[in-house]
């Protein structure tokens, strides 16, 4: 059957025959979440679709194809030559985000006096995209530097919704497939491992058997998308992985004051390599010993993930600035890759004294229907859509606009026909998809050790929600059948 179709099943045979199958094989397989308010032994079903949604192999592979530029893009641009533009840049974003932007810059301050002993750093990255209808091509919707998630449970929708065709359980008239084309399973879980590996193995421990360390935050919700990862590493590559929290650092690691060899206390095990699964958003810092113990990290040894200088590489600020076409030539000398990159792009204006900063306020108030008004933080909920904009900016004080900037919105065609479900309730609503490509890039201030495209995540949400987050709440996990 044409795949862009999907199954018309009733309300009856949904309820009676596909929720028990999608329930089951999620508990039984990983598809899963912790509930507000949770306890260890207790999991939910994790926010899914019932079905595969429908993308054009062309925008698929597309995505794919302009990741490895991506990473080299924003590898460059954090390794700050260029006049060191990303400093002046992130020194002057401080001014306008003093909470949150500038404290991370002026932990950057710190740590270059106190000097970096690791000169290994390592960006896992997750580019998203909505397909434009105007179009028909992929359009970044922003570059996420730090926490990337949903990695680990990317590769488990697809596996779900290859086992409810493959079992004919969309075709239970029939006990056939309905998908004659091609539903994927995203590689993620195994890429991202393998990233985190390479980066073990190009460090240099002292002792044998290094651990990776995932940072997290405390009660996190998303932990088993974090722990099939951890389990790939130790499964494929014998690595083993510790977790704590910013306010743990001290209690469970010791820093070594000459070398700045970060250990695990309860074994004394080397940490060579910390991910960050938190620290993108204020929430993270409970503490002012939260943002000591951030530094702490970052002046180790250890192989950060990302860094500080790739972290506030991915600000919108930056993003709007890269859309530049003679800023991007400074880190893209390629033509090739820097048209390939260029094609990705919509308009985004800052919102400051510049030319373009004019332009900028100038839509926001005129034409604000066409545009989202995004701030300097992460994590969802965050921003303003549309007509709700004007408001918002007359309720700031001007001089703070800067801290924002005002990107196009890309008109993607909606899906009328997948059922999102959520808990032990389904919903019959048109649903809006956005691609993410991860992708991982190991380098040095000279060399680029590895870069690689690390598998992908489909995303969406009611058409109706502005919001697609699916830990904060508004989105759900997808996967996609091509055609």
């Amino acid at each position: 059957m044409a795949s862009t179709e999907t199954p018309n099943l009733s309300d009856d045979v949904i309820k009676r025959d596909l929720l028990p199958e999608i329930y089951q094989w999620s508990l039984s397989n990983g598809l899963i979440m912790y509930p507000p308010n949770f306890k260890l032994e207790s999991v939910s079903v994790a926010p899914t679709t019932l079905y595969p949604t429908p993308v054009p192999r062309r925008s698929f592979q597309d995505a794919i194809a302009v990741q490895k530029a991506y990473n080299e893009l924003y590898c460059n641009v954090s390794r700050d030559g260029n006049e060191n533009w990303l400093t002046n840049e992130s020194s002057k974003l401080a001014e306008f985000d003093s909470e949150f932007t500038g404290r991370l810059w002026g932990l950057y301050q710190k740590a270059s006096k106190q000097g970096y002993s690791q000169k290994l750093r390592l960006g896992v990255f997750r580019s998203d995209y909505l397909i434009d209808k105007r179009h028909d091509e992929i359009k970044q919707v922003e570059f996420n530097t730090i926490s990337v998630s949903f990695g680990g449970l990317s590769s488990k929708v697809g596996q779900l919704h290859n086992f409810l065709n493959d079992s004919g359980k969309y075709s239970p008239d029939r006990g056939s497939e309905f998908y004659s084309n091609e539903i994927p399973v995203s590689e993620s879980a195994i890429k991202l491992a393998d990233a985190l590996a390479t980066a073990v193995e190009h460090y240099e421990p002292r002792q044998p058997n290094p651990v990776v360390a995932f940072v997290v935050q405390d009660g996190e919700r998303n932990v088993f998308d974090q722990r099939i990862v951890e389990y790939n590493l130790l499964q494929s590559h014998g690595i083993q992985t510790v977790r704590f929290t910013l306010e743990q650092v001290k209690t469970h690691t010791f820093l070594e004051p000459d070398s700045r060899r970060l250990y695990w206390k309860k074994s004394g095990q080397e940490i060579a390599v910390i991910w960050f699964r938190s620290a993108y958003s204020p929430a993270d810092f409970k503490t002012e010993e939260s943002w000591e113990n951030r530094l702490i990290l970052e002046t180790s040894y250890a192989i950060k993930a990302p860094d500080l200088l790739i972290q506030l590489s991915g600000t919108k600020k930056i993003q709007q600035l890269l859309t530049n076409p003679d800023i991007l030539a400074q880190f893209v000398p390629d033509e090739s890759s820097r048209s390939q990159l260029l094609s990705t792009f919509v308009n985004i204006y800052p919102l400051d004294d510049s030319s373009l900063g004019r332009e900028g306020k100038r839509l926001a108030f005129e034409q604000p229907f066409n545009y989202v008004l995004k701030p300097q933080r992460e994590g969802g909920g965050n921003n303003i859509y549309k007509n709700d904009i004007p408001d918002a900016l007359r309720k700031m004080d001007e001089k703070d606009w800067a801290a924002y900037i005002l990107m196009e919105l890309i008109q993607p065609e909606p899906n009328k026909k997948n059922v999102v479900l959520r808990g032990s309730e389904y919903y019959k609503e048109p649903i809006l998809s956005e691609l993410g490509i991860f992708g991982c890039v190991l380098f040095d201030e000279s060399e680029i050790h590895y870069n690689q495209y690390s598998g992908w995540l489909l995303r969406s949400k009611f058409n109706s929600s502005n919001e697609g987050g699916v830990a904060a709440g508004f989105g759900c996990v997808d996967s996609l059948v091509l055609y």
